[in-house]
């Protein structure tokens, strides 16, 4: 170490300095990676329940249309996009009821949590809620 030249103590202090800052660092690059990760999981899942109300509003206008249909049209589009847990209302229930300029309101709803990839910490019990309203038609 006696006969070490000022530029060999130099290059180990500023590798000792990167190793330090990169440790330092890391968990920071960590955190907001994986938050990245959680926000482009939520607007996947956000979008995915408004195709889902879109689609089986569609189809609900539809006359004759039954809401085992609906039910049917919903999970197979949320199941093809591995959501779980997700709850259709259609408003009126009764799609029989429903004549031509009549609003059909179909709302899908998902648990944001059991739909993240990192848990709950941090969506904290947060629902996720699609509504399309859709008049009846001939």
């Amino acid at each position: 170490m006696a006969g070490e030249t000022p530029s060999r103590k130099t290059s180990k202090k500023k590798n000792g300095a990167a190793i330090v800052e990169f440790a330092l660092f890391l968990p920071l690059f960590f955190m907001i990676t994986m938050a990245s990760i959680e926000t482009c999981r939520v607007l996947y899942l956000r979008q995915s329940l408004t195709i889902a109300a879109y689609e089986c509003a569609r189809l609900g206008v539809i006359p004759g249309m039954s809401l085992e249909a609906l039910e049917f049209q919903c999970d197979s589009i949320v199941d093809g996009r591995n959501i779980r847990n997700v709850t259709l209302t259609v408003d009126p229930p009764d799609l029989s009821s429903l004549h031509y300029g009549d609003p059909l309101t179909v709302t899908v709803e998902a648990q944001a949590d059991d739909n993240a990839i990192l848990g709950t910490w941090f969506y904290r019990g947060r629902t996720l809620r699609e509504t399309v309203v859709i008049l009846g038609e001939y």
